[in-house]
C-alpha cells in the first residue's frame, strides 16, 4: 500500500462523498475521515423530516446554479461536471432509488434518511475509508517538508499529504478556525433559511393553515418571492419565507430581523380583477355572508380573518358591502402587512450564509489558492442554496470534485519518471 495519506475533517455529506470518491479513484492511498461528534451524517439523519431531501429534480447546470444566493457563479463549472442527474445515478448505482415529489424535491423511495446513511457508510467501508468518531481536529499546521500535521482533541497528532476541510457551516467562528489558521478569511456567518416571528394575534390563530401560492415581499430589503406559505404558532414559514430568508440573509440580519412584511394572497390577480369579482358577487351571492364565501384558492379560515382584518363585520352580506369596505378588502388581499419581530431556524435545515471566501478556492479542484494541498467541500464554503435539496447537492458536487482532485494529486506523486519537485509543489507538499 502507498504511504500517501489524505485526511478529511468532517463526517457530514460533503466529507463522506469526498472520501468515497477519492478512495475509489485512488485505492492505494490511505483515506482517513475524522468526525468530532458521536455520529456520522447527523444532518442527513434529520433532514427532510427524517426522509432526507437528497437533491432537486433540476438537471440543467445553469438552472441549478441560480438556486444559490451565494455561490451561483462559482458553482456553474462544478455543476457542468457533477449535477443532480449525476447524484441520482450515483445513489441508484448503489441500490438507493430516488423519487421526485410534485415540487421537485427528491427523496429516497424508502422515505427514510437511514437508507442514505447506510449507503454512504457502506460505500465508504467498501472503499476502505478509515472512519473515526469523536476525533475532532483541534489545530493544523503546514509541515516544513510538505503536507500537514493535525493535533486531535484526544492529544494525538496525525500527518497527511492532502487535507480536506468539510466541517459544515460556520455558525460560530470556531468552526472555521482551521481554515483561518492556514491563511484563509471567512465571510461573516449569518443565518440563512429561517422562519419569521410575527405576533399578530389573528395570524397565530391560523397555525397549520397553508396557501399554495402567495407573493411575499420585504420592501426595506428589496426582496420579493412567490411560493407556498404556512402559518405557524410563531408566525410564518413555508418555501416562500425560506426563500426570502436565503436571498436576504445579510440584508435581514442588518435589519435585526425586525421589518414590515407584505403578503399578496392572490398574486395572479390585480386589484381591478378582484374588485370586479366582488361586484359580481354583490349580484350573484347578495344574501350570503361575506365571511362564509371565500374566493378560491383561499382557505376559509384565512378568508374569515382577512375579512375581519379589513374592518368588515361578521354579519355583513355581499349586498350590503360598501365601496369603501370593498376597497379595504381588496387592499387587504393584495397587501396584508405584518411586522416581523424575530426569526427561528427552520427545523429541517441548518444553513449558514458565510464561510471560506469563494475567491480563495479553485473550483476546478476545490483546492485552496492560498495553501496548496488544502481542499474544501460543503457548507464551510460561503455557499448556500434555497430550500429543496440544493444544499445537499452542493455538498455532493464539491465533495466529488475535491475527492477526484485529491486522488489525482496523490497518484501523480507516485508516478515513476515524473518531476517529483513539480508534483510536490502541485499537491502542496
Amino acid at each position: 500500500m502507498s504511504s500517501r495519506r489524505i485526511v478529511i475533517v468532517g463526517g457530514g455529506p460533503a466529507g463522506f462523498f469526498a472520501a468515497i470518491t477519492c478512495a475509489e479513484a485512488a485505492p492505494n492511498a490511505e483515506i482517513i475521515l475524522l468526525e468530532k461528534g458521536a455520529h456520522f451524517l447527523s444532518k442527513v439523519k434529520i433532514s427532510g423530516g427524517g426522509r432526507c431531501n437528497v437533491t432537486h429534480a433540476c438537471f440543467d447546470a445553469r438552472e441549478l446554479a441560480v438556486r444559490y444566493p451565494r455561490g451561483e457563479r462559482a458553482l456553474l463549472g462544478p455543476f457542468n461536471r457533477f449535477q443532480a442527474g449525476d447524484t441520482v445515478a450515483w445513489f441508484e448505482s448503489r441500490g438507493v432509488k430516488l423519487k421526485t415529489e410534485s415540487d421537485g424535491r427528491m427523496f429516497p423511495a424508502s422515505d427514510s434518511s437511514q437508507t442514505v446513511i447506510d449507503c454512504l457508510l457502506g460505500s465508504a467501508r467498501a472503499a476502505n475509508v478509515k472512519l473515526f468518531l469523536t476525533r475532532g481536529a483541534e489545530r493544523v499546521a503546514k509541515r516544513a517538508n510538505g503536507g500537514f500535521e493535525l493535533a486531535l482533541a484526544d492529544g494525538e497528532t496525525i500527518s497527511c499529504d492532502c487535507l480536506l476541510l468539510a466541517t459544515g457551516g460556520c455558525r460560530a467562528a470556531a468552526a472555521g478556525q482551521l481554515a483561518v489558521s492556514l491563511g484563509h478569511q471567512l465571510a461573516p456567518p449569518v443565518p440563512s433559511l429561517f422562519t419569521f416571528h410575527i405576533a399578530t394575534p389573528w395570524l397565530r390563530e391560523l397555525a397549520g393553515v397553508s396557501v399554495e401560492a402567495v407573493e411575499a415581499s420585504v420592501p426595506e430589503a428589496r426582496l420579493r418571492e412567490r411560493g407556498a406559505l404556512l402559518a405557524t404558532h410563531w408566525g410564518l414559514s413555508g418555501p416562500v419565507i425560506l426563500r426570502l430568508s436565503a436571498w436576504g440573509a445579510r440584508e435581514l440580519h442588518e435589519l435585526g430581523y425586525k421589518f414590515p412584511l407584505h403578503i399578496n394572497w392572490l398574486p395572479h390577480h390585480n386589484a381591478e380583477k378582484i374588485a370586479a369579482s366582488f361586484q359580481s358577487r354583490r349580484g350573484s351571492q347578495a344574501a350570503k355572508l361575506i365571511i362564509n364565501t371565500p374566493p378560491a384558492p383561499l382557505p376559509s379560515r384565512l378568508w374569515a380573518q382577512l375579512v375581519l382584518a379589513a374592518g368588515i363585520s361578521r354579519d355583513t352580506r355581499w349586498a350590503a358591502l360598501s365601496r369603501a369596505e370593498q376597497h379595504q378588502l381588496v387592499q387587504q388581499l393584495i397587501r396584508t402587512e405584518f411586522q416581523v419581530a424575530g426569526k427561528s431556524l427552520n427545523k429541517d435545515e441548518f444553513v449558514t450564509c458565510g464561510g471560506v471566501r469563494l475567491g480563495e478556492v479553485d473550483f476546478k479542484t476545490m483546492e485552496s489558492r492560498i495553501c496548496p494541498g488544502l481542499y474544501f467541500a460543503g457548507e464551510l464554503l460561503d455557499i448556500d442554496g434555497i430550500t429543496g435539496g440544493f444544499n445537499f447537492q452542493a455538498a455532493w458536487t464539491t465533495g466529488w470534485i475535491a475527492g477526484r482532485a485529491m486522488a489525482s494529486c496523490i497518484q501523480s506523486l507516485d508516478e515513476p519518471g515524473n518531476d517529483e519537485d513539480q508534483n510536490l509543489r502541485r499537491c502542496g507538499n
